[in-house]
């Protein structure tokens, strides 16, 4: 564990917005979390847990909700959240108001921020609403930029680090919790270290699609309605190897799809890139990892991986993956 140095006394500092926004300090940080139905932009939030931190880092409140999706809730052996359990909480638009006003002036920090704001963002979309939120601190980032010891990127070896006991982990308010105790020394450590926090501007989410049946979703990626791969940049990280059973993915790693998936194929890609993976368009000795729902199909793609020995997961376990991707070694 590494040793935090006290600040100087005095009045707690506002934390400024980018030079565009100077002349609205914020009032200090929200630390979310939310447990949703699934991570593609049709999946629907279920619960959410607030903690406000001052400009210092210190708790001033807290606040959590079960939230009813009116779908099913998915995954429920992750978050532990049954249909019984949600049929009488109250929906998003009925939370909507005192949801934005744990958020409103404030930095919103998440672990994987990006899949946190995205979630949100659209709920208040859905809601004709948009979230009070002016940037985002990823604590994923934030521990690379302190280049904090940790074996993985998981918020499990962020708080072992800072000697945080997680209590419930996909619990959402348990999760902010311990997400608000290890972001507090990490807060301080990039201060006394002149260590510039990763602030992101957040830009609102309008892609809903919450309209769009999972079938259809399917159908878009099959037969004569097939849409051609999206061009996209080079990916910065060179390849780290193949992924194992066990450990997380790296940036870097070669990420190939075949077959059906329940989330939009553009989407899932979208999701990879921004993680810092590399979308592979065919399989050989040097792709990390196949994603496929059918993992004994006849696709090329299938057939390759099982002579070269590529691993194999279904879509599921992939997009679990995907919220803790580790950094490349070599970042």
């Amino acid at each position: 564990m590494h040793a935090i140095q006290p600040e100087t006394s005095g009045a707690p500092r506002a934390v400024p917005l980018p030079a565009q926004r100077a002349a609205a300090p914020v009032e200090g940080f929200a630390v979310v979390d939310v447990e949703t139905t699934g991570l593609g932009r049709s999946d629907r939030v279920i619960s959410a847990g607030v903690y406000q931190l001052d400009a210092e880092g210190d708790v001033t409140d807290h606040w959590y909700t079960l939230v009813n999706p009116e779908r099913d809730p998915g995954p429920v052996w992750i978050h532990g959240l049954t249909r019984g359990m949600l049929a009488g909480a109250p929906t998003f638009p009925e939370i909507a108001d005192e949801f934005a006003e744990r958020l409103r002036d404030r930095v919103l920090v998440a672990h994987n921020a990006l899949f946190d704001w995205n979630m949100i963002s659209r709920e208040f979309s859905r809601a004709g609403l948009r979230a009070p939120v002016d940037q985002r601190i990823c604590t994923m980032v934030l521990s690379r930029d302190l280049r904090l010891p940790l074996p993985n990127g998981k918020l499990a070896s962020l708080a072992a680090h800072f000697g945080v006991q997680q209590r419930q982990a996909h619990n959402a308010l348990d999760d902010a919790r311990v997400l608000a105790e290890a972001f507090r020394p990490s807060l301080h450590l990039a201060r006394s270290g002149g260590v510039p926090l990763p602030l992101q501007n957040c830009v609102a989410v309008t892609d809903l699609g919450e309209d769009e049946p999972v079938s259809a979703a399917r159908s878009s990626w099959t037969g004569s309605s097939y849409r051609q791969a999206k061009k996209r940049p080079p990916c910065p990280y060179p390849n780290p190897g193949r992924w194992e059973d066990g450990k997380p993915l790296v940036q870097g790693m070669r990420v190939a799809f075949t077959g059906d998936t329940a989330t939009d194929r553009e989407l899932l890609e979208d999701r990879a890139v921004e993680a810092g993976l590399h979308i592979a368009t065919s399989v050989s000795r040097l792709t990390s990892l196949l994603v496929t729902n059918e993992p004994g199909t006849w696709s090329g793609k299938a057939r390759k991986a099982r002579e070269v020995g590529t691993p194999v997961i279904g879509e599921d376990a992939f997009l679990q993956l995907l919220r803790e991707v580790a950094p490349h070694p070599g970042a």
